[in-house]
């Protein structure tokens, strides 16, 4: 005898321990999609179209197992799968004409579930009684019941507490309390008829007070729990699933499957959503009805909140297309690269003086915005300004890589041959995605190395790959956090906000209106524009793009007060020099007013200003005078020389140059009188 139970209990040992399938395999499951916080963005139907949400044993409330064990079969820890007292008995009562009775454990039911089994007949249950304790030969009661509680039905396409509790309750199977768990409990029975749909729910609130009142005498609750316990706690009507960040969840799905968790922040998300709905529910009007936007924190380069349209549901605005992965012009979004690349080649410092006037770079002609020039204007403000005729000049100096090379090393896609954009590409000409800019970006703020954007944690962190200095991103972040926002004072800034460095984009025909740059620890950028390519003259970078903007970035800094984020460190290859106001050049003694400005030592363009040289006025007539001097019939004066082709600018424009203090009064009476009477240098200066 003991022989024969040792054999038994070898046989069985083996059975349990060889290699098998887990429950879970077994059956096909939803493609659910998660946030970084562990809420659930989206669930797809199963390949058996069923909605079917794995849910460890761990992970649902005790009242809920509690509940669905009183309910299915109190005996489940002790049987070995077939319970035949509840079988004899269920088929007396039945053979006796009370009903159909049902005696099936928990496991038989799983096996009914999992096998497809028809059990109405002797020779199913006979059948649906085996593979019972074939099930619990090979798995444990803790499989079991996990296994049970995801496959029971509730109604439809309904399976498992992970789904029913979400859209029965809009809770996560860990938050569901007795008064939901006795509940849920009895659907499974009749779910057709107890699920939560009107009339019916009838039957629903008879089969809950029945269990609930076994409920009280099996577990004698205390009060509190026995008033919740005796509420007529209803499921509610099917509920959709959740659909959130649907163009974030679009794009995982696309590549993943299975139970993925992301990157996304769900409050993060609700906080971006939150101020676009309110963006447009204030400047619909202005015809802005679509807004796209991607917050990425820089560093990890993982994704926080992905929308790519206002209104996913909404055709009028196409809203299905996802405007994070559409091809857009990005307008003067990419002019800081141009600085950039041009500050690692030596081509300028953020104080160095570009030329702001009509020129023409072979065919190519380009204007300002606004139609005006400035002439003089130091490389610092003609990038947060975004002046087209100072970034198209200095493109055209750009050597090894030029954009064009820098922009395919950087992996944007797509890309047309170089011919085909020319100069144009300074100012937008070409397309990018959002998530690319917003790569690029990241890349700013990474000290000039580029990483994959990632949305999934699990994604490899490689160093990247170096496509700018640490120098000269510094430099141009340095210079983009000093562009002032839209209608503020910087030095009436409020203390404790995040540094941000951003820069707007408009494109031709007023397509697209871009803003984008860094928030503190996050790349945000914001486009605004409509998916049919109609312009609209509200579709500026400045007025449309950048409020939108600044809203988001000062929400997420309220979202994170306590998460300081302390100002860039100059890296060690960087260091100041005091230049020259208006030549950008190191001062002469005639210089009148100096400034300090970053420079890259070995790279940056340093010499001595000649902008400002002393003359030799005669005091009689006012005008130059000619060696030999007279004694005291002399006295210098200090005066600006410029190229002829600013000189005309002035003139044109009726620009009126700084002199030095002391020569003020005869500052405009020079420049009307002397101009042609001064001498003049080999570069055809004029002195102003």
């Amino acid at each position: 005898m003991r022989r024969s139970i040792a054999i038994a209990g070898a046989a069985l040992l083996l059975i349990r321990l060889y290699p098998h399938q887990a429950l879970r395999d077994q059956v096909p499951q939803s493609t659910s999609v998660w946030s970084a916080d562990r809420e659930l963005l989206r669930v797809t139907l199963a390949a058996d179209e069923q909605y079917r949400l794995w849910t460890p044993l761990s992970e649902m409330s005790p009242a809920l197992v509690d509940a669905f064990l009183l309910k299915e079969d109190g005996w489940f820890y002790w049987h070995p799968g077939v319970n035949p007292v509840s079988l004899i008995r269920a088929a007396g009562k039945t053979w006796r004409g009370r009903g159909r009775q049902g005696g099936s454990t928990l496991t038989m039911q799983l096996a009914r579930l999992l096998y497809h089994l028809n059990t109405r007949t002797p020779a199913g249950k006979l059948g649906q009684s085996a593979a019972a304790l074939w099930l619990e030969a090979r798995y444990s009661k803790r499989s079991i019941l996990e296994a049970y509680l995801n496959l029971a039905p509730f109604g439809g396409n309904i399976q498992g507490v992970g789904v029913a509790s979400r859209v029965y309750f809009g809770k996560l199977p860990a938050q569901i309390d007795p008064g939901e768990a006795i509940t849920l409990a009895v659907i499974p029975q009749r779910p057709a008829a107890r699920a939560g749909r009107g009339s019916r729910q009838a039957g629903l609130l008879a089969a809950r007070a029945q269990l609930a009142d076994f409920w009280i005498r099996a577990k004698r609750p205390t009060d509190s729990e026995r008033r919740q316990l005796e509420l007529p706690v209803v499921a509610r009507t099917v509920s959709p699933l959740p659909l959130d960040a649907p163009h974030f969840t679009d794009a995982i799905l696309r590549a993943n499957s299975g139970s993925v968790v992301t990157t996304l922040d769900a409050g993060l998300q609700r906080l971006v959503e939150r101020q676009i709905e309110r963006y447009l529910n204030q400047f619909g009007e202005r015809g802005i009805r679509n807004v796209a936007a991607l917050l990425i924190d820089h560093r990890d380069v993982s994704v926080k909140s992905w929308v790519g349209s206002a209104d996913y549901a909404n055709e009028e605005i196409h809203g299905q297309i996802d405007g994070v992965l559409t091809k857009r012009s990005p307008g003067s979004t990419l002019k800081p690269f141009v600085y950039a690349l041009a500050l690692d080649q030596g081509i300028l410092h953020p104080r160095t003086i570009l030329r702001d006037a009509p020129t023409s770079f072979g065919p190519f002609t380009p204007e300002n915005f606004d139609g005006n020039f400035v002439g003089p204007i130091p490389a610092e403000d003609a990038l947060i300004r975004s002046r087209n005729i100072p970034a198209v000049w200095v493109a055209t100096q750009l050597r090894q890589p030029n954009l064009y090379q820098f922009l395919q090393s950087a992996g944007i896609g797509n890309m047309k041959p170089e011919s085909y954009y020319g100069l144009a590409l300074a100012l937008g000409g070409g397309e990018v995605t959002m998530e690319e800019l917003a790569g690029l970006y990241a890349m700013l703020a990474n000290h000039g190395m580029l990483r994959p954007i990632r949305t999934l944690p699990g994604d490899p962190k490689p160093d990247g790959v170096r496509l700018l200095s640490p120098e000269a991103t510094f430099i141009t972040l340095d210079m983009l956090g000093r562009n002032p926002r839209p209608g503020e004072d910087r030095s009436l800034a409020p203390r404790g906000r995040w540094p941000i460095a951003w820069k707007t984009g408009t494109s031709w025909g007023f397509r697209d209106a871009w803003s984008a740059g860094i928030v503190g620890p996050y790349v945000l950028v914001v486009w605004i524009g409509d998916f049919e390519d109609r312009g609209n003259p509200s579709f500026v970078g400045v007025d449309a793009a950048a409020p939108l903007f600044f809203r988001i970035a000062d929400a997420l800094n309220l979202q994170s007060p306590d998460e300081l984020a302390a100002p860039p460190v100059p890296p060690p290859g960087v260091s100041k020099v005091a230049v020259c106001a208006e030549s950008g050049d190191l001062p002469n003694r005639y210089c009148p007013q100096v400034v300090d400005t970053w420079y890259i030592p070995g790279k940056s363009p340093i010499r001595v200003s000649q902008l400002h040289r002393a003359v030799t006025i005669d005091i009689g007539t006012g005008r130059p005078a000619c060696p030999p001097y007279a004694p005291n019939a002399t006295r210098q004066e200090i005066f600006e020389f410029w190229p002829s082709d600013m000189m005309k600018l002035f003139r044109h424009t009726g620009l009126r140059r700084r002199c030095e203090h002391r020569l003020a009064q005869h500052c405009n009476a020079a420049a009307r009188s002397h101009i042609h009477a001064a001498p003049q240098d080999g570069r055809g200066d004029h002195p102003a």
